[in-house]
């Protein structure tokens, strides 16, 4: 073989730039979820319309910056439709199925139809007033803003290798968990796909017949897929348990029920508006340490081998970081200017306390601080 000379050698490590290599790595997927479920958690304890518009233009920042070329990870504009809809979904049935008292600035009257007196504070049509449709805006924007944090997840994250990282007591859910997170993402795969062979064959892929002649396929295909996918993860093994006694099952079962138990009762009184919300976080530290300690126990029963396992490094300590501390942010905010949170009067411009500044702020540093997907990254040195 020939050999190289110490100057060409020197001359071809200097065509590509060690910065553009060294970087570049797919981030953990668990630390995009806690990022998004931190954002999400803020999220629904905001009616703030600018709190949550913040939310969701933080969360496309980051998607935008920080995601692969994977067909996956352009689901979140279908998130963004869903969101869309959502709103206006909750504006007409606000608008028809509203209380009578919902407000003095009528917008059109629309003919009522009588109800039984069973439906007592209901009414069909009537009078459509401005507090009723930005109230109605303001929480349909929540609901949106949740759904798109959650969609900027599955955007950013690959559910496979999210899959790969479930603890050994959770590997029999784990077959049922592949097709349900990787059916929204291969759904927008196979709809572009779908889409762009009726445009190959002459048909406008925006019209209505289109979108029907396009709808069967794509579900077809996105849940094929899907299930393909669980069968070869079974096929393979995932999810075999080795013989155990009985009383470490009753014991592991025990302990997984009771943490999922207080990890809802500590969710439900961290985010519910009723009492205080701080009462319920330690009933949820609790429900986490029992499910921690039922997740090892339980996963003991397999004896399963990693092949790469993805690193949890600094990077993912920051993303994951930031989510949590946005939370933290925006629950403070709920507390201390619960006014600014949850508007009391819907015509008035809504207040932006600093909190809810700083708190979109700390959401959207996974943009910077992570570190940018393999195949995103530009060689310079390469020819193109």
């Amino acid at each position: 073989m020939m050999r190289l000379s110490s100057d060409s050698t020197r001359q071809v490590r200097s065509l590509r730039p060690a910065h553009s290599i060294t970087l570049a790595r797919t981030l953990h997927p668990g630390a995009w979820w806690v990022w998004a479920i931190g954002l999400a958690a803020g999220a629904s304890r905001l009616t703030n319309p600018i709190g949550c518009l913040l939310l969701l233009a933080v969360a496309g920042f980051v998607v935008s910056a920080r995601r692969s070329r994977a067909p996956w990870a352009y689901a979140f504009g279908g998130f963004l439709k869903l969101a869309l809809l959502i709103i206006v979904i909750r504006i007409v049935l606000q608008a028809l199925l509203s209380t009578e008292s919902q407000g003095v600035h009528t917008i059109v009257v629309l003919p009522q139809i009588p109800l039984p007196s069973g439906a007592a504070g209901l009414k069909l049509g009537g009078v459509v007033t401005w507090e009723a449709v930005i109230t109605a805006f303001d929480q349909g924007l929540q609901l949106a803003t949740i759904i798109c944090c959650i969609g900027a997840a599955n955007a950013l994250a690959s559910a496979q290798r999210l899959l790969r990282c479930l603890p050994g007591a959770l590997y029999e859910v784990g077959v049922a968990g592949v097709v349900a997170m990787t059916f929204a993402p291969q759904l927008v795969a196979d709809a572009v796909r779908v889409r762009s062979a009726l445009r190959l064959r002459g048909y406008d892929g925006r019209s209505v017949a289109a979108v029907r002649r396009s709808a069967m396929p794509v579900l077809e295909g996105a849940l094929a897929r899907s299930v393909d996918l669980a069968a070869a993860m079974d096929s393979r093994g995932y999810g075999r348990t080795t013989v155990d006694r009985r009383a470490t099952r009753m014991a592991t079962a025990g302990l997984v029920i009771g943490g999922v138990v207080g990890i809802c009762a500590g969710t439900y009184g961290l985010l519910g508006s009723a009492g205080s919300g701080w009462m319920g976080l330690p009933t949820l530290g609790l429900g986490c340490a029992l499910a921690v300690v039922g997740l090892v126990v339980g996963g003991r029963r397999t004896g399963r081998s990693r092949y790469r396992p993805d690193p949890w490094a600094l990077p993912e300590w920051l993303v994951a970081g930031s989510g949590v501390a946005a939370a933290v942010i925006l629950f403070l905010l709920a507390h201390a200017h619960p006014g600014a949170a949850v508007p009391p009067y819907p015509l008035q411009m809504p207040e932006v306390p600093p909190l809810l500044l700083v708190g979109a702020l700390v959401g959207v540093l996974p943009a910077f601080l992570a570190p940018p997907p393999p195949d995103r990254v530009v060689d310079k040195g390469r020819p193109r």
